[in-house]
C-alpha cells in the first residue's frame, strides 16, 4: 500500500473508527470509479472517497463523479470526505456533489466541516441516518 497523504488520512480514519464501525480500504489500480472505503456502522453502509487538498482544488476523475451520482440516485450513501492539509479542516461533501467539488472545490457547499476526525464521525451518524431514511421512504 502506498504512503502518500491519502494513505496515511485513511490511516488516521481507521485507528480513530467509533466501536461498532467495520471499514476496509478498496485498493482499486484499474478505474472506474469505487470509492477508497467502505464502511458500516451499526447497520448504516456508506462510501467514502478520500481526498487530501493542498489548496482549494479538489482533483475528482469523471469515473468518481459518474459513480458517486449513480450509487447516490439509487438512495445509496456515498460521500467525499476531503482532508485540507494547511489546516486540517475535514469537509465532507455528499456523492451527489461531485461535480460541484471538482468546479469549487473546497469552496462548494458541504454537508459538514469538522476539525479532526473523531469530531467528524459523532456528526457523520446524524447525516448517515437522513441519508438513508430518505432512501426507505415510499416513492410518492
Amino acid at each position: 500500500m502506498s504512503k502518500g497523504p491519502e494513505a496515511n488520512f485513511w490511516n488516521s480514519i481507521r485507528s480513530n473508527l467509533p466501536k461498532n464501525c467495520h471499514a476496509t480500504r478498496i485498493e482499486n489500480k484499474h478505474g472506474g470509479g469505487v470509492p477508497d472505503v467502505h464502511a458500516v456502522w451499526d447497520g448504516l453502509p456508506f462510501w467514502l472517497e478520500l481526498k487530501v487538498s493542498k489548496s482549494n482544488a479538489i482533483k475528482v476523475s469523471p469515473h468518481q463523479i459518474a459513480w458517486h451520482a449513480a450509487y447516490w440516485a439509487r438512495g445509496g450513501a456515498s460521500f467525499f470526505l476531503v482532508k485540507r492539509s494547511l489546516t486540517r479542516e475535514l469537509l465532507l461533501f455528499g456523492g451527489d456533489s461531485g461535480s460541484t467539488v471538482l468546479d469549487s472545490g473546497c469552496l462548494a457547499p458541504c454537508v459538514l466541516s469538522c476539525a479532526s476526525i473523531p469530531a467528524f464521525f459523532g456528526a457523520l451518524r446524524p447525516v448517515l441516518v437522513d441519508r438513508l431514511s430518505c432512501a426507505l421512504r415510499p416513492a410518492p
